[in-house]
């Protein structure tokens, strides 16, 4: 403030003598006002670019006891390593467990983090959680991206595209007559109804729509118990199952293994999860849709560090993914 006071100062002193002398114009004194204001303003407004010690990154995942989020962890991880910088990854028990997530979001955003990154068990409650710290600090969104208002970015794949290739696959391999289920994730939450919308645009060009659609809850057990079931209601004559993530995929195969049917059934997976890949590698699994979910992690975490010290970040990132089949398993293995 005392800089832009003696600014203003000497600009209008300036204006005082080049009038008194006859050398200069009232013009020229508020343009030198002007500039003088300006390269206040501007002092003012930038951002000296913060140490790495001193910045804290916090991240919330939908939970980290599945080995995909805990692929997520690791290239977060990776990133904080690289940067020197501290970054809490944390998440709650189950994917189903909103409020606790919700809770631990509240308790990061007390420890006056200076970025946040969170994949959302469910979008408006997450939503809410994170409405104080809008426009406050940058926010970025993980494999789920949601229409929030404080947005900065958000770094996935496209679950619709990408589900797609799973229903296509299918198409080739099988054929228009092909009878097929669908175990999806939790029951209403928007990766699961994307994936849905996927798989039935890849099967819907070449005719085929699905026999069942059922909830596997996205995990191996709950997935198993649906699997049986419908083996049961429709005769052990289903042809394929397509399943929102890998622990959906290795519970319907256990289901299949136990009924003696898993060789006749196709089974695609989602994820890439290192489990699942060696399924496909033996055979077991058809195939897995790998999102690479460790360069998720290390992506979101090295922008979320740009965006903390003033540089610009795409406002949506893409992760490539993979489609993997017993062909291209082993290299994707190494």
């Amino acid at each position: 403030m005392k800089r832009k006071l003696l600014a203003l100062f000497m600009a209008a002193t300036m204006a005082v003598v080049m009038c008194a002398c006859g050398g200069g114009s009232d013009d020229a004194a508020a343009e030198g006002a002007a500039d003088a204001s300006g390269e206040e303003a501007s002092a003012e407004g930038g951002s000296e670019a913060k140490s790495a010690e001193d910045i804290s990154i916090a991240v919330n995942l939908k939970t980290l006891n599945s080995e995909y989020w805990g692929n997520v962890k690791a290239g977060c991880d990776r990133a904080a390593e690289e940067l020197g910088i501290e970054v809490t990854v944390n998440g709650p028990d189950a994917e189903s467990e909103i409020a606790q997530q919700v809770t631990q979001i509240g308790d990061q955003l007390a420890q006056d983090v200076d970025a946040i990154i969170v994949a959302p068990c469910d979008i408006d409650s997450v939503s809410g959680a994170l409405a104080p710290a809008s426009g406050q600090i940058p926010i970025f969104f993980i494999d789920q991206d949601v229409d929030f208002e404080g947005k900065t970015s958000f770094i996935g794949t496209s679950n619709v595209e990408a589900a797609k290739t799973g229903g296509q696959y299918i198409g080739e391999n099988i054929g228009e007559d092909a009878q097929v289920v669908i175990i999806y994730g939790q029951e209403g939450e928007s990766t699961s109804n994307a994936r849905m919308q996927g798989y039935e645009e890849g099967l819907a060009e070449y005719g085929i729509t699905p026999i069942a659609e059922q909830s596997g809850n996205n995990v191996s057990d709950t997935a198993k118990a649906a699997m049986e079931d419908l083996l049961t209601r429709f005769n052990n004559e289903i042809d394929a199952v397509l399943c929102h993530n890998d622990d959906t995929a290795i519970g319907a195969l256990s289901a299949c293994q136990d009924a003696g049917v898993a060789d006749d059934i196709t089974i695609i997976g989602f994820d890439g999860n290192q489990s699942a890949v060696e399924l496909v590698n033996s055979g077991d699994l058809a195939a897995t849709i790998a999102q690479q979910p460790e360069e998720m992690g290390y992506t979101a975490v090295m922008n979320a560090y740009k965006a903390i010290n003033g540089e610009e970040v795409e406002e949506s990132i893409p992760i490539e993914t993979v489609f993997i089949t017993q062909e291209n398993a082993a290299e994707y293995l190494k």
